[in-house]
């Protein structure tokens, strides 16, 4: 009996929405079982071949005042404002103003005699051997870039070797966006705001600098047991960007079809750097880098007071998960992102 190519089609279709619908139940599943369990308070987005499997948000923005969140909410998204200042460096490198190799110093005229041969290219994959500030300072309110600039003119020497090692340092990405200001004449926030958030429309994301901008109807963070753990830096580069699921998502999709970078250097931001014994680190430009046989996996976390993110693309197969936070202590990360990974194909 011949089967018409019509009831294939029509079977083959039936067959993947059954599967779609499968991943959508047991991811929303993981979801609210670490929701009912008192484990995450904050939005998440999952996707699939360009299909939504889960886009919800739980919990409240405002513990005291019980206001509820919204996938509009935005949370501050910590170091996954990194892949941000990488993507801005790049757009700087695109139109020719720098180049991955030039010395941080030839645009930083501030920076210690110690640090005069860190380039670029050092700083955007943490193999600089600058020093992080984070231990030190990160609990001082108010901490601006140049504070942190100031920490670093003060200590005697690199870590170790530039381009020897792999340690991660906030304080190579605060240099990364006073080099974005000093090239291209505008601050942070106004370079970021003209060249991402706005040609790609991520209408709630913002930075937030010492300018103190309104964030209008954001999360506020708390730790777990409920009580205000809130941002209270302003440093940029290394952090200061509020968003949301659906503004990263925006993002990961530009970033996936080209319309930021240009496809050598999308190669290049995936790529893990090469040290100077020959091993590969896991990081490229503002990404960690999972590369097996079968994925290609890049990712990035963030943390920082009341706050939790994620930000996991599997290039390969097509899957991106993006989760917010705002009862940061309350909720296990790698734990959560597991669990979700396990429901999807």
């Amino acid at each position: 009996m011949r089967i018409s190519s019509t009831k294939v089609i029509i079977f083959f279709e039936f067959s993947l929405f059954l599967l779609l619908f499968s991943c959508n139940k047991n991811a929303q599943n993981i979801v609210d079982k670490y929701y009912n369990n008192g484990k995450f308070n904050g939005t998440v987005l999952v996707t699939e071949n360009d299909s939504i499997i889960v886009d919800t948000a739980l919990g409240f923005s405002n513990f005291e005042t019980q206001e509820k969140l919204t996938t509009d909410t935005p949370f501050y998204i910590a170091s996954l404002s990194k892949p941000f200042t990488a993507t801005a460096i790049i757009l700087l490198q695109q139109r020719g103003l720098l180049s991955f190799d030039d010395q941080a110093s030839k645009y930083l005229t501030e920076l210690p005699d110690y640090a005069k041969n860190v380039t670029i290219r050092h700083l955007l994959t943490h193999t600089s051997g600058v020093r992080d500030y984070e231990k030190v300072l990160s609990g001082k309110k108010g901490l601006k870039n140049r504070d942190v600039l100031h920490w670093l003119q003060q200590q005697k020497k690199l870590q170790f070797l530039s381009g020897s090692k792999f340690e991660y340092s906030n304080s190579g990405y605060i240099l990364l966006s006073l080099i974005i200001e000093k090239i291209s004449g505008k601050s942070y926030l106004k370079f970021l705001d003209e060249n991402i958030f706005v040609p790609l429309e991520m209408t709630n994301t913002q930075v937030y600098d010492e300018s103190k901008p309104v964030i209008r109807n954001k999360a506020l963070g708390y730790n777990q047991k409920k009580l205000l753990d809130d941002y209270s830096i302003l440093t940029t580069g290394d952090g200061g960007i509020y968003s949301t699921t659906k503004d990263l998502y925006k993002f990961d999709r530009a970033l996936r079809n080209g319309s930021l970078i240009n496809k050598n250097n999308s190669i290049l931001m995936y790529n893990p750097f090469k040290l100077s014994d020959g091993k590969l680190s896991n990081y490229g430009f503002g990404w960690y880098i999972d590369d097996s046989k079968d994925n290609k996996i890049v990712s990035h976390t963030g943390g920082l007071n009341g706050f939790r993110s994620i930000f996991w693309r599997d290039l390969k197969n097509n899957k991106t998960i993006i989760v917010l936070t705002n009862q940061g202590d309350a909720f296990p990360v790698n734990s959560f992102l597991n669990d979700v990974k396990k429901t999807l194909n």
